[in-house]
């Protein structure tokens, strides 16, 4: 019996094919879809959860709170850590890291390297990561220690086994030597380097005095406590510590700090400090979201339209009936079949999200999975899926057609039911709100990543190239030969350029306020020359810019942006400036003020920001270039660097792109949403059009009867489609005020953000009417136009 069940349903299969395709086909896109969406959602989710003692590793964070304002940062100080450590003994291990550019010498070339930590010698006891070479105990314990990844190891000694080799270090001036080789560190970790240089480096070497220092912010503090540790209440005794040690020196400062504690695996997607970005984790539920939406879809086409088909088969169940078959026989055939089909299309489903899974990481921007099966845990999970989907679709025809009367049916008095036609009305309404939703939701995404990129910064970022000299000596004599070349058009330098280029320091700066008091804030730090600000047009609201002619300019001058005239309570920002500063061993007054502009993305609110004058720190080198001939210039660019620094390998990059990295991950998430938010309005039609299909069929001999007494193809199109329309209609109001609220929430992750236009859900109605006008009327003009004679032929 189960043989001929098989043999009936591929039968049914093969017979109505156009059919099978739309069912078959849009089910197993939508799984597809769905099962990507979870690769990805399970790749963020996994996220510094490869730690074996994961539970137990935090990050020790820092909550500054000044008379005026409050600063939740993501580092601590140099030396918060030594003093916490030995005091409480549900601290195991702790270990500072400190992000770094590391330029190493490799015969007669310097590469500047990017994925750079400098790190204590308890880092390989916290995080547990394997060392294909070397002693981790002792790996970063040693001044000028250094542990390569395996790609570094390849580019600096290819095949040779680097361990005990030396590598010279930060422009030459020092040797450092190879003292272990690990795993390349995975993508889903936010601790990411391919060279770990040991942090006794500078602390007994560099600068002695890091180790004592206080309220200098810079690294990021990790902790692996005991399993018996409480985290809230160790928080509560270390701060209880340290008010007791440096109360002192907080009230004297008039700088407050606590500590607070983030468990690893939480960071990267639920920190909100700053440093941090915005929280991941709403992009994860959102993409959760569309891929149950997708399932959602895909899933309401199958029932549909298996449901609508099944009637078709009545005279079957009837004569099926009339021989003998039970009623338990007949639901056994319909939900058997249902689930051949289910699995058909969850085999179809793998196979194209085998084909797209490349596509597919290129558009996330990075390898969320190697491979299909690199989890066969959610392959089990949406077989799962599609064993339930068919149950669902096959359990309603099995109920309904194995209980008629086989006279009633066999006599042709069978008719489709209310309750059948008004849930596949309420189905096609619940689609097209999830597809209307998802146009409204692309829409908002769309125009706020175009607000974003188009807004107007503070700052010009066009024709700007950037060149990294890492304080070489002849930094300056480069700079001036390159002034020689008429494309040029000036020469600016910087420790820092909007977007996170170069040096990215905080400084803990005692400025006094409109009251005449000092007042201690926590500013961002640009150090620049003379044509800094001119270079890139930061407007001087007051006062003056640094100048050569000032010699105190470079010791005594600090100029501020507009947000720091505001914490310290000035009226206007004439009223600031003469006022004093003390920072970082600089003691002087405010000689200037610039606008406030976005030295960071859009996502963030615009910081404290101070300017201090010192030529011989200002590592980049910033080139206003003319428009034509680029290229050329560029060449010129590299010749000459190559001719006063034969050493160090050219890199460069342009402002404008370099800033608009920032936006990356937002670009990625809007292109993902728009790709899926298509997908699944795609196979909202496919469940619409074999809607449409099943409804002109069954009213074929109308149509024919119609157009005999003489109605228009114009007027059958309406009549044919005006059903599905008014259900559009009614998804449309529905979606509204759900799309609505979920993307006034997502918005409000921005710092600077649009208000939802109400064009954008005109046009999402007139698209989904659009939409379903297109789908509906390709088999409402079919139908229209057939000859009627054939319409109203008898079986």
């Amino acid at each position: 019996m189960l043989k001929n069940y098989f043999k009936i349903a591929f039968r049914n299969l093969w017979r109505h094919r156009g059919f099978s395709f739309l069912n078959i086909g849009g089910l197993a896109v939508g799984m597809a879809a769905a099962f990507l969406i979870l690769l990805y959602v399970g790749f963020e989710l996994s996220y510094d959860t490869m730690f074996p003692k994961k539970e137990r590793i935090y990050m020790l964070v820092s909550d500054l709170k000044t008379p005026s304002d409050s600063y939740q940062i993501p580092v601590v100080d140099w030396s918060v850590l030594g003093k916490i450590t030995p005091q409480f003994p549900e601290i195991i291990y702790s270990t500072r890291i400190d992000d770094m550019d590391l330029s190493i010498q490799k015969g007669a070339e310097n590469f500047v390297e990017k994925r750079a930590l400098a790190a204590d010698s308890t880092f390989f006891k916290i995080f547990d990561l394997k060392l294909l070479k070397g002693n981790p105990d002792e790996a970063l314990r040693a001044p000028l220690s250094l542990v390569l990844s395996q790609t570094g190891a390849q580019k600096y000694f290819g095949s040779e086994n680097p361990l005990g080799k030396s590598l010279k270090i930060m422009n030459g001036e020092y040797t450092a030597q190879i003292t272990g080789v690990m795993e390349d560190l995975p993508k889903n970790t936010q601790i990411q380097a391919d060279y770990l240089l040991s942090l006794s480096t500078f602390t007994k070497i560099i600068d002695p005095s890091l180790d004592e220092s206080w309220a200098n912010y810079e690294p990021r503090g990790y902790m692996l406590l005991s399993e018996q540790a409480n985290p809230t209440k160790l928080v509560s005794k270390i701060n209880a510590y340290l008010e007791e040690v440096d109360g002192e020196k907080m009230k004297a400062s008039n700088l407050f700090i606590k500590q607070d504690m983030e468990p690893i695996a939480d960071i990267y997607l639920y920190s909100t400090r700053i440093g941090s970005g915005i929280p991941n984790i709403n992009n994860v539920y959102i993409f959760g979201v569309v891929a149950l939406f997708i399932l959602l879809i895909a899933g309401i086409n199958f029932i549909n339209l298996t449901t609508a088909r099944s009637v078709e088969r009545a005279k079957e169940v009837g004569i099926r009936k009339v021989i003998g078959a039970q009623k338990k026989q007949l639901m056994l055939q319909f939900v058997g079949e249902s689930l051949i089909i289910t699995i058909l299309a969850f085999i179809l489903g793998i196979a194209l999200a085998t084909l797209a899974l490349p596509y597919f990481n290129t558009l996330a921007g990075q390898a969320v999975a190697l491979g299909i099966f690199s989890n066969w845990s959610y392959v089990g999970l949406f077989f799962g899926i599609a064993l339930a989907i068919g149950l669902a679709a096959g359990t309603y025809p099995a109920l309904v057609l194995s209980s008629f009367r086989p006279v009633s049916v066999l006599k042709g008095k069978f008719s489709t039911t209310r309750s059948g036609g008004f849930l596949r009305k309420a189905l096609v309404v619940s689609q097209f709100s999830v597809s209307i939703i998802l146009i409204i939701g692309t829409l908002i995404i769309y125009n706020q990543m175009h607000f974003m990129q188009s807004q107007n910064l503070g700052f010009a970022k066009d024709r700007l190239l950037v060149l990294d000299t890492d304080n070489n000596a002849k930094q300056q004599l480069l700079a001036d030969y390159l002034k020689t070349n008429p494309n040029i058009i000036s020469i600016g330098k910087g420790s820092t350029v909007p977007g996170g280029g170069g040096e990215n320091s905080s400084a803990l700066s005692i400025m006094q306020n409109s009251q005449g008091q000092d007042q201690t804030l926590t500013v961002d730090r640009y150090v620049i020359d003379d044509t800094y600000l001119d270079q890139l047009d930061i407007n001087l609201i007051a006062g003056r810019n640094f100048s050569r002619e000032f010699a105190s300019d470079s010791t005594q001058a600090l100029i501020v942006n507009e947000k720091v005239v505001d914490l310290l309570g000035y009226s206007s920002a004439e009223k600031a400036l003469g006022a004093s500063f003390d920072q970082w061993g600089k003691k002087g007054h405010i000689v200037g003020v610039v606008a406030n502009f976005h030295s960071a993305s859009l996502q963030n609110q615009i910081e404290p920001l101070s300017f201090v004058y010192d030529t011989k720190q200002s590592r980049l080198l910033t080139l206003k270039i003319s428009p034509s001939n680029v290229s050329e210039t560029l060449a010129y660019v590299e010749k000459s660097w190559k001719r006063f620094m034969p050493n160090t390998h050219f890199e460069y990059y342009f402002l404008d792109e370099f800033f608009d990295r920032q936006y990356r991950a937002e670009q990625r998430f809007s292109n993902l949403f728009l790709n899926f938010a298509v997908l699944a309005i795609f196979i909202s039609c496919l469940g619409l059009l074999g809607l449409a299909s099943y409804s002109t069929k069954q009213r074929r001999r109308e149509i024919g009867i119609r157009k005999i007494v003489g109605a228009s193809v114009p007027g059958i199109v309406n009549l044919l489609s005006k059903e599905f329309i008014k259900l559009v209609g009614i998804a449309f109001l529905i979606a509204v005020p759900i799309a609505w609220y979920g993307m006034q929430n997502w918005l409000q992750d921005f710092a600077y953000r649009i208000d939802i236009p109400v064009w954008i859900f005109a046009v999402a109605g007139i698209l989904a009417i659009g939409i379903a006008m297109l789908t509906v009327s390709f088999q409402a003009i079919k139908a229209a136009i057939a000859n009627p004679v054939k319409s109203l032929r008898t079986e």
